[in-house]
């Protein structure tokens, strides 16, 4: 019986691990949408601030509330895999997701309310807490942090910003901005750039980069179109830079804004019903 519990508790931490850097890898979805063509179109004064830049940037999709269903790729030089889940979020305090391929992972289930975490892990019939210190682990094998899911640092309130110019990216001329983080401010990044559309403040590009100031990895946001009432990239690819052929693949298939979700998504209960 104690082998049994061990080996249990052993699991539940390899799942936890792998788990959790998905909540941040939809938090950088965040970044990504459009609030509409008006206030958009008001926006684009002559004069904007780099701070208003990334403000801007990071709020386009948001919404009061969202929902939507997203496909993960993670490639390797040798092998590939997919997986499916479901995504809530309401503001920036609730967030819930249901993982529903492949089969072995269906059923695990995210919950954070505020800055606490929690995970279903079905095969065990457990719900763990997930520690601060898990932030900046791999979920399932990817490139996709805790952190970068559930946006423990934030873009906007944790680095300092500025307007570098602008660049031509994809076809289109873009905002280029230089963010570094506030003194005593715990973030993953020493420094990253950030590309942002002139004309709607859509995210083009992220560059990412250590305290040795190497850069680490490239966000590209690509597929730019109509979704769920706004203009939004709909894939989002990580790229290792000393890992050629490593890549991290973030599909959104549907998606809607601002309509009522029912309190018991963001539960306990919720979390332990898988389906």
């Amino acid at each position: 019986m104690k082998v049994l519990q061990v080996t249990r508790r052993r699991e539940a931490g390899e799942d936890s691990r792998r788990a959790f850097g998905l909540f941040r890898c939809l938090a950088l979805l965040l970044l990504v949408g459009g609030t509409g063509g008006t206030a958009v179109q008001t926006a684009r004064a002559q004069e904007v601030s780099a701070e208003e830049i990334v403000r801007r940037a990071d709020a386009l999709t948001r919404g009061e509330t969202q929902a939507g269903t997203y496909r993960m790729i993670i490639a390797r030089p040798d092998w590939e895999r997919t997986m499916g889940f479901e995504y809530w979020s309401e503001g920036t305090e609730k967030t819930f997701i249901r993982v529903k391929e492949p089969v072995k992972e269906r059923g695990v289930g995210f919950l954070k309310i505020k800055r606490e975490m929690w995970q279903y892990v079905p095969r065990i019939n457990r719900v763990i807490k997930i520690p601060p210190s898990m932030m900046l682990q791999s979920w399932m094998g990817s490139d996709f942090t805790n952190d970068d899911l559930v946006k423990e640092s934030s873009i906007v309130d944790d680095y300092e910003h500025r307007l570098v110019g602008r660049e031509a990216v994809e076809g289109g001329e873009a905002y280029k901005v230089e963010l570094t983080p506030k003194p005593q401010t715990p973030v993953a990044w020493d420094r990253l750039f950030f590309w942002v559309r002139v004309e709607d403040f859509v995210p083009l590009r992220a560059e990412y980069f250590n305290e040795r100031g190497e850069r680490v990895r490239t966000m590209l946001y690509m597929d730019v179109k109509a979704m769920g009432g706004r203009t939004l990239p709909t894939r989002f690819e990580i790229l290792e830079e000393k890992e050629p052929g490593r890549k991290t693949v973030l599909v959104l298939e549907a998606v809607t804004f601002n309509k009522p979700i029912d309190p018991s998504i963001f539960t306990e209960q919720n979390l332990r019903r898988a389906r």
